[in-house]
C-alpha cells in the first residue's frame, strides 16, 4: 500500500487549472469593447445581421453618419441638376419662340416686297382704264392689259414662280387636273388640247395645277 505524503490533497493532484487559469466568458470583457456586457448597447438596425452589428459596433453608427451625409450631397446634386434642366428647357423655349418670330417677320417682309413690285403693274392697269374711258378707244385697254400681264409675270418670275401651260403636251397628273375629255384623232391619245386655267409652280412645288381638257380617239403615244 502506497503511503501519501503529508499535506497532499485528497485524490490525484490536478495542477492544470493552476498552471492554465480558465478564461472568463465574454460577459467579463472590459467596458467599452463592442459586445462587452458593461459597454453601451447599440440599437440593432432592422434587417442587419446581429453578429455583423456586434462586430461593427460604434463604427456602424459612424458609417451611418457618412451615408446620411452622402445622401444629402446626392439630394443637393439632384436639385442642382434639375435646376439646370429647367433653365435649359426655358432657354430652348425662348429660342424656339425667337425663331418663330423671325420666320414670321421674314414672311411678312417677303410679302411686302411682292406687293411693292405689284404696285407699278396696278398703276399701269389703272392708266390704261383711264385712257380707254377718255377717248373710248378699246385699243388702249388691250395694250394696257397686255403690258400689265407681262409685267406681273415678270414679277412672279423674279419670285421663282413658273407658269404651267401644257397645251399640246402629254397629260401629267402631277401638274395638271383633267376636267373633261375631247375626241381629237389628230393628236396622240392623252394630249392636252385645252387649258381652261394655267397652273403655277414655285420652288419645285405646285402652287396650283393646270385645269385641262385631254384628247381621246387618237393614236397611241409612242413611249
Amino acid at each position: 500500500m502506497t503511503s501519501r505524503k503529508h499535506g497532499d490533497p485528497q485524490g490525484p493532484s490536478d495542477d492544470t487549472s493552476a498552471r492554465y487559469p480558465r478564461e472568463d466568458r465574454a460577459a467579463d470583457a472590459p467596458s467599452g469593447i463592442p459586445g462587452g456586457a458593461s459597454g453601451p448597447r447599440l440599437v440593432e438596425p432592422d434587417g442587419l445581421d446581429a453578429e455583423l452589428f456586434d462586430d461593427l459596433g460604434a463604427e456602424f453608427e459612424l458609417r451611418g453618419d457618412v451615408v446620411e451625409d452622402e445622401l444629402e450631397i446626392a439630394r443637393a446634386d439632384a436639385a442642382q441638376q434639375r435646376d439646370r434642366a429647367l433653365r435649359a428647357q426655358a432657354e430652348f423655349d425662348n429660342f424656339r419662340k425667337r425663331i418663330t418670330r423671325e420666320r414670321e417677320d421674314e414672311r411678312k417682309r417677303a410679302t411686302e416686297r411682292l406687293v411693292e413690285d405689284l404696285l407699278p403693274a396696278i398703276d399701269n392697269l389703272e392708266r390704261a382704264i383711264e385712257h380707254t374711258s377718255a377717248d373710248h378707244d378699246i385699243n388702249h385697254l388691250i395694250t394696257g392689259v397686255t403690258s400689265v400681264h407681262a409685267q406681273v409675270l415678270s414679277i412672279l418670275g423674279r419670285q421663282g414662280v413658273t407658269v404651267i401651260d401644257p397645251v399640246g403636251q402629254p397629260f401629267d397628273p402631277n401638274t395638271q387636273q383633267a376636267v373633261s375629255q375631247q375626241e381629237d384623232p389628230s393628236v396622240p391619245e392623252g394630249t392636252v388640247v385645252v387649258a381652261f386655267q394655267k397652273g403655277y409652280e414655285m420652288g419645285g412645288r405646285i402652287v396650283r395645277p393646270a385645269m385641262v381638257v385631254v384628247s381621246t380617239g387618237g393614236p397611241q403615244r409612242e413611249e
